[in-house]
């Protein structure tokens, strides 16, 4: 359960989420036609070892990522946000923004594996710990940066764009912001005074992508943290914030940013893929949209 002042690293509360949502991406990845590829997921999964290896290797058969319903939806979860936010990133930097930031950067590579035009800087902003974990894994792997990327250690519940600043980044350049897998780790309160920070610092001409999970009905819920075997829902749920919140889309517009919404599940009927076999009302796919926000 998430208390106030709580920490983590790359194995605990939050930050385990992070290795979870790579073996997704690295299992999903092998399907024939995937929607998203990421070669890197399965480096930092084969890092964790134990139970992630043996997940990928094919040796854990109950394992909640195994699973038909929940396990192949979430796989496809993770391929849909993850071609969308590489693709807006492509759109941002075909755009001329060439100052990117990844807000609770998590186990997120792009730094690495994505093409990006000269000149462009990208700051990863996540606890010391999940930062240096993915930096050493990738380093060992013999994988280099293939753009200026700064560390910004430091927890989002603290001074954060003090220490963004102090890392060389100019509120007065357009920026491209990245807030992946993010806003249900925070309070309802504390997702608005992002949007608030977010929108002080961006110069006219920035753009803001961003994962919304709607409030889960008590059904969600229920399937969640009832299932005995989905041990991994009920753990998780322990660690979000299931509160009634702003939306994203509506915030942004409100403040004068142009923003488009589409749902997770609608983005991937848009692209071919297949229905998923989880009620949209119990799954958390079925409740979540993609946002990008573009400051004119």
């Amino acid at each position: 359960m998430r208390t106030e002042g709580d920490s983590w690293d790359i194995n605990t509360s939050v930050g385990s989420t992070a290795m979870f949502v790579a073996a997704a991406r690295a299992l999903a990845g092998r399907r024939p036609g995937a929607l998203a590829v990421d070669p890197l997921a399965e480096v930092f999964v084969r890092a964790g070892g134990g139970e992630w290896a043996a997940l990928l290797d094919g040796e854990l058969s109950g394992h909640p990522l195994s699973q038909p319903g929940f396990g192949q939806d979430f796989q496809q979860h993770q391929l849909a946000r993850t071609k969308y936010f590489d693709d807006y990133f492509r759109a941002a930097t075909a755009a001329g923004l060439r100052q990117v930031v990844i807000l609770a950067a998590g186990l997120d590579a792009r730094a690495y594996r994505l093409s990006w035009p000269d000149g462009t800087v990208l700051f990863e902003l996540d606890r010391p710990q999940v930062l240096e974990f993915k930096r050493e894994t990738l380093s060992a792997h013999g994988d280099k940066p293939r753009i200026d990327r700064r560390e910004v250690p430091v927890d989002l519940r603290a001074d954060w764009p003090t220490a963004l600043r102090a890392h060389g980044f100019d509120p007065a350049t357009p920026t491209a912001w990245l807030a992946e897998g993010l806003l249900i780790y925070l309070t309802a309160d504390a997702q608005d005074r992002l949007f608030e920070t977010i929108d002080s610092l961006s110069a006219s001409g920035s753009w803001a992508a961003v994962e919304q999970l709607d409030q889960l009905p008590a059904e969600a819920v229920a399937a969640m943290t009832e299932h005995s075997d989905n041990n991994a829902g009920a753990e998780w749920f322990s660690l979000i914030y299931n509160d009634p919140r702003t939306d994203t889309a509506e915030w942004f517009a409100a403040h004068g940013w142009t923003a488009d919404r589409i749902g997770l599940r609608d983005y991937l009927r848009a692209h071919g893929q297949p229905e998923s076999s989880v009620d949209p009302n119990e799954g958390p796919s079925g409740l979540t949209s993609l946002v990008t926000a573009v400051r004119p």
